[in-house]
This record gives C-alpha cells, structure tokens and sequence, in this order.
C-alpha cells in the first residue's frame, strides 16, 4: 500500500509538473493535502484559504490556477487528480455537475437559483464590463453602451486601429460564455465584434492579460473583461475605467463543486461549505470578492438552458461566425 501511495505521488508530481500552470501555491502544512483545480486569480482565494486553514490545521492547500476551457479538458480526463474545481465559466461547470463529476452535497442553505442539484455552488456574481485606458482614449467621449463603443470606432478608427481586445472565444471558457449570452441578447454583438474585427482586434486567453496590455497602453479598449478583476486593479491604476454597458447586463455567478472521485472528500466539502459560509457573512477581507446577488433575470442562470452552445454543433457554427465577424485580416 505504501508502495502504491508513493507511486501515485510520483505520478501526480509529473502531471503538475507538465501542466503549465497559470499559478501554483502551497498553503498550510497540514498532512492531508487538499488539491483545488481554479480558475480564479491566487491573490482573491488567497485570504479564504488561509481563513480554512486557520481552523483545519490538518489540511495543507495545493491551489492550481489555469484557464477555463483547460480547467474542464483536465478535470474530465482524471477527476480523482483534483479534490476542489472552482471556474468562472459556469457552463462548463454545470455540464461537468450534468455528467455526473461533481459529488452532491447535503443539508446546504444556498439560494435554489444559485444551486444545482446540490451538486454545483455559485458564490460570486461578476459583470462582463467595457474597459478603457482613460489616456489613450484622449477626448473622445467614454462609451456607455456597445453601441456607443460602435460608433466611437467607426468615427475615430486611427484611434483604435490594432488597439482594441477581447477573449478568442475557441481558447477561452468564460470568453465563449460572454459571447454566446451577447449574442442571444442582442444582435449588436455581432456588429460590434465585426467594427472590432476590421480594427484589427487583438485576442487574449484571459482578463489579466487584457488588463495588463491597457495598463501598458498597448490597448485602448477591451471588451468583456471580467469586471471584477478590473475593478480590483482600477483601485491601483488611475489609467483604468471601468465600464459596464447600460442597455443590457451579461453577469456570470462564479462556481465551485467538489469531485465525486475526490480523495480528501471531508476536507473537500468541507472547503466549500467554508466558502459559502463567508461569502455569506460578507466580510471583505476573508472574502474579498464580489457578493452573491441576483436571482431576478439580471444574471446568466443556472439551468439547462445554460448548456445549448455546448452542443458540439451549436459551438461549430457560433465559432465559424464569430471567425468571419472578427478575423477579416486572416
């Protein structure tokens, strides 16, 4: 049996090793080693984490950061690798709860809209936002609406030539979820994705590299940025704006399962229901991310509907439009 323990450490120190992680921190010293699978910045879990370890002492934290769409591909292939998979593309998530992946959980008060089959456990709600360098803008008026920003590209495209961004929605998990509950919202998405296309747009896997290239200038403006990233890094970057569309929300509630195959499943569940504990209570400095709210239409719901652009050619298609619109230099 030791044998066999040390072989599978062997094996998993190889899997972390190959990935190429986004980030990846130890927490605690504990002897039982919970492994969460996240798509969240370190710097936001960071604090909930110490706060669990604080009164689990026995568990260590592995906390192992990547994007959306690898989180999924990664946890499908081996889900006894990750005790913990927290993600911000909520489709992907509850597919995963669908299929069966995700270890149910009992005697939870949660809101019904923010839970699914006691499965999967929203704990955030995040807007997509429109966000600018305020310098690079110059004097042209801050957008307020995406046809705003239209219009703002069309007059001024010498502004904006090979300076706007969003996500490449075929490599980005949340990106995909932005643009396919846009473009069920409204056909300005199209239009707009189109103008940003002949400006020669730039694409990115995540928020934070967009956020990194309009701090640098390097952007004028990005499109769908997860909100709450933004803000957190306008609070220290004068040069941000952050801006989000009035004519339609696209919030995301960001999500958390527990593996079904999970070999520290107490420590598992018990991490979760810390993390809906204090997303609860609010406090800003053990759960500095944004609150829980909605549950009244103004935010992408948690229910079947959600996995309709999952089908393998509703995804085809949306993908193959979503080229034509924003790839028209290739």
């Amino acid at each position: 049996m030791r044998y066999c323990a040390i072989l599978a450490a062997i094996l998993w120190a190889s899997v972390v090793a190959a990935q190429d992680w986004e980030d990846r921190q130890m927490f605690g010293t504990g002897e039982a080693t919970l492994r969460i699978l996240s798509s969240t910045d370190t710097s936001f879990f960071a604090p909930i984490i110490t706060d669990f370890i604080a009164a689990n002492s026995q568990v260590s934290v592995e906390y192992l950061v990547t994007g959306t769409a690898d989180i999924d591909g990664l946890f499908r292939e081996d889900p006894s690798a990750y005790d913990v998979v927290i993600s911000s593309a909520m489709d992907l998530q509850l597919k995963l709860a669908n299929d069966g992946f995700a270890a149910p959980l009992v005697e939870i008060t949660h809101p019904d809209w923010a839970e699914w089959h006691d499965s999967l456990f929203a704990f955030t709600t995040e807007p997509a936002a429109i966000v600018i360098n305020r310098a690079a803008l110059g004097d042209l008026p801050v957008p307020g609406t995406r046809q705003d920003l239209i219009e703002l590209m069309r007059a001024y495209p010498d502004t904006f030539e090979g300076r706007v961004g969003t996500y490449d929605v075929r490599q980005s998990g949340l990106g995909y979820l932005f643009a396919t509950q846009d473009a069920r919202a409204s056909e300005t998405y199209w239009r707009l994705i189109e103008v940003m296309g002949r400006m020669g747009a730039r694409l990115y896997c995540c928020s934070g590299a967009m956020i990194d290239d309009l701090i640098a200038g390097d952007l004028v403006v990005a499109y769908n940025v997860l909100g709450s990233y933004a803000q957190a890094r306008s609070e220290t970057e004068d040069a941000l704006r952050v801006i989000l569309p009035s004519e339609f929300p696209t919030t995301m509630m960001r999500t958390v399962l527990v593996s079904r195959d999970a070999s520290n499943l107490a420590s598992a569940e018990a991490f979760v229901r810390h993390v809906l504990t204090l997303q609860a209570a609010g406090d800003p400095v053990r759960f500095p991310l944004p609150p829980l709210a909605g549950g009244d239409g103004s935010v992408i719901g948690l229910n079947p509907a959600l996995m309709t652009y999952l089908d393998q050619m509703k995804r085809e298609t949306f993908i193959s439009e979503w080229e034509d619109a924003i790839l028209q230099d290739d």
